[in-house]
C-alpha cells in the first residue's frame, strides 16, 4: 500500500520528560479506563422512541459520575424540550480556566445505535468482550470510547500538573447523536454561555488505519431532496395506451441518468469540486472497505480520496414506484426518488440545492411534470490548519503514535459541526477519534482497538497540557 502523506511534525510545546510521564500515567490508568468503558457498554442507552428511555437516563447518570470523578467541579444532566416532550439527557461538566488560560470544550455522545439482529454478533452486544486486542460491544468505539478518552485524558493531565493545570475544561456529552441530534441547536442556544470555549474537540471520528493517526480536516455538506415525475392524471391500461405514453418510472429513470456522465462523475452544473487531497487511498483497500463486488468499476475522476471527500456525490437512496408483487397491467402515472447530494467543502448547501433544482427542471424528460421538494441541508466544514489548536493537535497525535498524523476528510456530514461553527464562530474546531477501518461502527461486532485507544488518550492528554501551556502568564 502507498504510504499516506503527512505534514512535517511541528515543534514540541512540552518538555520530553513530561511527554514520557504522560505515557506512563495513561498506561497505568488503562485497566481502570477499560473497566469503566466496559461498564458503560453494558447500558443500552438508545435515543429512539421504540427503546427504553430509562436506559438512556442510566447512561447519562453513569457518565456524570465518571466526569465528577475526573476533577471537574460542576456536573449536570441537562436537556431542552423536544416538541411537547422533554429532550434526551445530555451531560455537561465544567472546570473554570485560570486567569489568562484558554477553555476547551470536549464533545462526545453517550447514546448508541440499536444492536440490530443478535445472530450477526459474535457475542452479546451489551456485554463488552475483549478478543485479540479489541473490545467488542455496541458503543465500545462509537462513542463511549470518546467519552472515556476525555475522562482518561483529564485524569492524566491533572495527575501531571495538579493545581498548576489551569486550562478551562467543559465536557459536553450528548444523548441523541445517533437519533440525528434533533435538539442540538436548541441546546446550544439554551446553554450558550456554559458551553463557550476557545477550542472545541469533537471525539467522534476515525484514524486512517491501525498505527496511523488522523486529524479529520474536512466534511462534505449535504442536500436532501425528493423528486417526483408525473405523466398522467391517473393510471391507464398499458396495452390500450402504451407506446405514445411512457410510464413515470421510465421517465424518472431517464431523469436520474442525467445526474452523472459516462465516467460516473456528477454532471450537475454549478456544483463545486476539488482534487486537492494529498492522501493516497489505495483502490484495493477501498473496494474491500466498501464491499464493492468484483468487476464493478469505480465511478468518477480524480484521486480516490478527492472523490470521497472534496468532490460532490449524488445518490438515489429510495424510490416510490409500484411494487412488483402488486403491479396491475397499467402505466404508472407518477414516481418519486429520494436524493442525497454530498456537497464539496466550501460550497454553500443552499447554492448546491438550487443547482440541483435547476438541473432537474431543465432535464424533465419528454415534457413530464417534475416536482422538486427540498427536505434538508447541512453545511460543510474545513479545519483551519493554520490555527494554534490544529498545530498542537498534529503534534500531540504524532507524539502519541510515533509518526506524523495525516489529514483526512469524511464523505458524509456531521451536521452539528455547522451549528457549533455558527454559535461559536471564533472557536477553533478539531475533529479526532478512536475508530479504525475495522471498527464496524453501527454494524454487528463493533469493536475498539485497545492499543490505538491508549494512544488516543495519550494524544488528548498531550493536547490538553499543550493548550494549557500555550497562554500561561
Amino acid at each position: 500500500m502507498d504510504q499516506p502523506h503527512a505534514p512535517a511534525a511541528p515543534r514540541s510545546p512540552l518538555a520530553p520528560v513530561l511527554v514520557e510521564a504522560v505515557r506512563d500515567a495513561v498506561r497505568a490508568g488503562m485497566p481502570r479506563t477499560v473497566r469503566e468503558l466496559t461498564e458503560l457498554v453494558a447500558i443500552p442507552g438508545i435515543a429512539w422512541d421504540s427503546f427504553d428511555a430509562q436506559q438512556l437516563e442510566r447512561s447519562a447518570e453513569a457518565v456524570a459520575a465518571l466526569l465528577a470523578g475526573a476533577g471537574l467541579d460542576e456536573v449536570e444532566v441537562l436537556r431542552v424540550p423536544l416538541g411537547d416532550a422533554p429532550g434526551h439527557p445530555a451531560v455537561v461538566a465544567r472546570r473554570p480556566a485560570a486567569p489568562g488560560r484558554p477553555t476547551v470544550l470536549l464533545y462526545a455522545h453517550h447514546d448508541v445505535q440499536p444492536p440490530g439482529r443478535r445472530e450477526l454478533w459474535s457475542s452479546d452486544p451489551f456485554v463488552a468482550e475483549e478478543r485479540d486486542g479489541r473490545l467488542y460491544g455496541r458503543g465500545a468505539a462509537d462513542d463511549k470510547a470518546g467519552i472515556m478518552a476525555h475522562v482518561g485524558a483529564l485524569r492524566a493531565a491533572v495527575a501531571q500538573l495538579g493545581d498548576d493545570f489551569g486550562l478551562g475544561v467543559t465536557v459536553f456529552v450528548e444523548g441523541e447523536e445517533e437519533a440525528g441530534s434533533p435538539s442540538f441547536r436548541d441546546f446550544l442556544e439554551a446553554y450558550r454561555d456554559r458551553l463557550a470555549a476557545d477550542v472545541i474537540v469533537i471525539a467522534d471520528s476515525a484514524n486512517w488505519e491501525v498505527g496511523v493517526p488522523a486529524l479529520t480536516t474536512s466534511l462534505r455538506g449535504m442536500v436532501g431532496a425528493v423528486v417526483e415525475v408525473s405523466v398522467l392524471d391517473h393510471a391507464v391500461h398499458s396495452g390500450m395506451y402504451g407506446g405514445p405514453v411512457l410510464d413515470a418510472p421510465t421517465l424518472l429513470a431517464r431523469l436520474i441518468a442525467t445526474f452523472h456522465d459516462d465516467d460516473g462523475a456528477v454532471a450537475v452544473e454549478g456544483l463545486h469540486a476539488e482534487d486537492s487531497t494529498c492522501l493516497v487511498y489505495d483502490e484495493e483497500r477501498f473496494r474491500a472497505d466498501a464491499a464493492v463486488l468484483d468487476g464493478v468499476r469505480l465511478a468518477g475522476r480524480g484521486s480516490l480520496a478527492s472523490r470521497l471527500w472534496t468532490q460532490p456525490a449524488l445518490s438515489v437512496t429510495g424510490m416510490d414506484v409500484t411494487a412488483v408483487d402488486v403491479a396491475a397491467n397499467t402505466i404508472a402515472p407518477s414516481a418519486r426518488a429520494k436524493l442525497s447530494l454530498r456537497v464539496a467543502p466550501g460550497q454553500d448547501p443552499g447554492e448546491a440545492a438550487e443547482a440541483l433544482r435547476r438541473h432537474v427542471e431543465a432535464h424533465a424528460p419528454l415534457g413530464a411534470r417534475v416536482r422538486f421538494d427540498l427536505e434538508e441541508t447541512g453545511q460543510s466544514f474545513r479545519t483551519d490548519m493554520g490555527s494554534d489548536a490544529a498545530r498542537i493537535a498534529q503534534w500531540a497525535l504524532g507524539e502519541a503514535w510515533g509518526r506524523p498524523a495525516v489529514e483526512t476528510g469524511i464523505g458524509g456530514s456531521i451536521p452539528f459541526t455547522a451549528d457549533l461553527t455558527e454559535v461559536y464562530p471564533d472557536a477553533q474546531i478539531l475533529i479526532t477519534g478512536v475508530e479504525d477501518p475495522d471498527t464496524r461502527a453501527h454494524s454487528a461486532d463493533e469493536s475498539l482497538h485497545l492499543a490505538e485507544f491508549e494512544r488516543a488518550v495519550v494524544a488528548e492528554t498531550l493536547m490538553l497540557l499543550a493548550l494549557d501551556a500555550s497562554r500561561r502568564e
